[in-house]
């Protein structure tokens, strides 16, 4: 079996006492130089070798996580199977997530030679509604909190993944998390996330217990190696197994038997102990918002680029937005630029600044707002007229959504909302602290990818309940966040304005890529807004540039800052955009820089410009598997 080598330079020290770990970054690559305007010549040295296998592989967020993968696969599971049992690991790790967030993955499915979508995102309890929430002064939902929380997702995406995809047994997918639960050596990262978050977490009795193991001490939170136990959430697991097995001793199926876990969650003692622990703290949820929700089965969006088909999760993520700056910028010839060079930069950021303006104005759930215009957003002939109005020399700082209804036949119902946003002030933007900022558009969560040698091909972005969390009752589950993806006022976004049963427009954006009809690509990264930004610019890594798989999740990106926040602050100064604003890498030479400046750009810099990007490399010509994992943090990868 091999490992791919960890080395992780820790967080930068400005990370402010944010929910999340890591902040995004590519490093300081020794082969940066040759990289910078031309595609290497040969493979490069890299901080972290590249993963190599032909039966599976396995790459997530934290290297115990990735074992329970393998541990799945060496029992004879599909990578089904080992994304789910990567899933619960990562949750149970409190990866920045826990069991009360949210799930969503791309599945390539070898026996149909499809690519399937896995929505199991919750939705906006009973009672939230946006003069719920104005009436306590927000401008958006809180972004922490019993108020914070939509219907967790990842239980129910769990279980349906599993009993529809995968082969093996929700006991034997849960045994690694289960056992964690039962007590595992914690890392240092998550253990001083607990430590920097203390004063939130005491706010909230049952998330105390759980994370503070030393309360009155100088460190309440546990310390790096000492083994960490959370028996409530052990007892929640171990409820859900003993829901499958009794089923399965009654004669059920073993896709009947683990619904039967999914129910107990969802509608039995498990629910009941969620809504009394939520509730008590002052959260919506209700027993009747737990059973009516499910996780959905959906088509995916895909578009073309140059000969490899990519598809992204609906409008209910942000994930169209990189089909959509993909066409874009087909229309240019971005070899020929040079890789990092000024005018490739500034062809990058216009493109994903005019993608970005519709996503923060078109996206939302299309279950509860029919109607979202996306054939339009995703033709190719709005894009090139986007194209067109990029102007090659200077940035456009009022970037705008754009009309994507002529190009479906349809007029555009909203442009006197469309007129009055365009008179939003962006200038209070830049008074917020540069380093709040930047978590806030940084934040991150974990990915999942798996692939094994029969074909199915798997990538997962889940997230939610991330520390600090607040954790429902003795279920030992933290609650999702997620509502503060929601708007309140429909200038912002008419779509995405919260309701009850609806969902909020996330962030969350798994991969997958096909060359020929098959699987090429399965891909996905943690880090908020700047998510389609960076895995935009790893694909263009690949498919314009011809890098190894491993170096192009270290290589340098840029991230914009010219688009609305989906995290994070509680009032619209909070959240507007910062025209311009444009971090790149320190290897970035002076020259380069220079042009920039004249373009109109205010550059930021450092030798971490992207989070933690994950991926499989299908070799269809080898016939083999590759692993790529960035140096960027505990991701870890393990293939056979």
């Amino acid at each position: 079996m091999l490992h791919l080598t960890l080395r992780h330079r820790g967080a930068p020290r400005h990370l402010p006492q944010a929910a999340h770990r890591r902040l995004p970054a590519a490093a300081l690559l020794p082969l940066a130089a040759a990289l910078l305007f031309a595609a290497p010549a040969a493979a490069q040295q890299t901080q972290k070798p590249p993963l190599h296998g032909t039966h599976w592989m396995a790459v997530t967020g934290k290297p115990l996580a990735a074992e329970a993968g393998a541990q799945i696969f060496q029992q004879g599971g599909n990578a089904i199977d080992a994304a789910c049992a990567m899933l619960a690991a990562v949750c149970t790790m409190w990866d920045v997530l826990s069991w009360g967030g949210e799930t969503q993955a791309l599945i390539y499915n070898p026996k149909t030679g499809k690519v399937i979508a896995i929505n199991a995102l919750g939705f906006a309890p009973t009672g939230a509604t946006p003069a719920f929430f104005k009436s306590k002064g927000y401008d958006f939902p809180p972004e922490y909190g019993p108020l914070a929380a939509v219907t967790p997702g990842t239980p129910g995406g769990l279980c349906y993944m599993l009993a529809e995809y995968g082969t093996l047994s929700l006991q034997q997918v849960l045994a690694p998390a289960m056992e964690m639960a039962g007590g595992y050596a914690i890392e240092a990262e998550t253990a001083d996330s607990f430590e920097r978050q203390k004063a939130r977490l005491k706010q909230w009795p049952y998330s105390k217990a759980i994370f503070l193991t030393h309360p009155g001490e100088r460190r309440e939170a546990p310390e790096a190696g000492e083994v960490f136990v959370q028996k409530d959430l052990l007892a929640t697991l171990t409820k859900m197994v003993e829901a499958e097995q009794d089923a399965l001793r009654h004669h059920k199926s073993r896709k009947e038997a683990i619904y039967a876990a999914y129910d107990r969650f969802y509608k039995g003692d498990i629910a009941r102990e969620f809504v009394r622990g939520c509730q008590e703290q002052g959260g919506l949820i209700t027993m009747e918002d737990l059973a009516a929700w499910k996780p959905l089965e959906e088509e995916p969006l895909h578009t073309n680029y140059r000969g490899v088909e990519v598809y992204k999760l609906q409008q209910w993520t942000q994930g169209p937005t990189m089909l959509q700056t993909l066409n874009i910028l087909e229309n240019f010839n971005l070899k020929d630029m040079g890789y990092n060079s000024a005018r490739y930069i500034h062809t990058i950021y216009q493109a994903m600044n005019l993608a970005f303006a519709d996503r923060d104005f078109y996206y939302g759930d299309p279950y509860t707002n029919t109607g979202q215009p996306m054939q339009g957003l995703l033709s190719k002939a709005y894009a090139k007229d986007r194209a067109a109005t990029i102007d090659k020399d200077h940035n456009n700082a009022s970037a705008a959504p754009g009309d994507p209804y002529p190009y479906e036949g349809r007029t555009n119902p909203f442009n006197s909302l469309l007129q009055q946003r365009a008179h939003l002030d962006f200038s209070h933007a830049l008074a917020l602290d540069e380093s709040l900022y930047h978590d806030r558009l940084w934040r991150g969560t974990t990915s999942i990818e798996a692939a094994d040698k029969d074909g199915w091909v798997i990538s997962v972005t889940p997230s939610g309940g991330w520390p600090p969390a607040c954790v429902a009752g003795h279920t030992g589950v933290g609650m999702s966040q997620r509502m503060q993806s929601f708007v309140l006022d429909s200038v912002l976004d008419p779509f995405n304005v919260v309701a009850p049963r609806k969902r909020p427009r996330v962030t969350l954006t798994p991969s997958l890529a096909l060359r020929d009809n098959k699987p090429f690509l399965c891909f996905s990264v943690q880090g908020g807004d700047t998510q389609d930004q960076n895995l935009l610019q790893f694909f263009l890594d690949m498919v314009e540039f011809g890098m190894t798989v491993q170096e192009a999740t270290e290589a340098p990106n840029i991230n914009s800052d010219q688009l609305w926040l989906s995290l994070g602050g509680e009032h619209i100064e909070d959240r507007r955009p910062r025209p311009g604003r444009v971090l790149i890498g320190n290897i970035t030479p002076p020259y380069v820089r220079e042009e920039l400046r004249k373009m109109g750009y205010t550059l930021t810099s450092g030798d971490r410009t992207s989070g933690p990007i994950n991926a499989i490399f299908i070799d269809a010509r080898h016939g083999t598997l590759w692993g790529g994992s960035s140096n960027n943090g505990e991701d870890y990868g393990i293939g056979w």
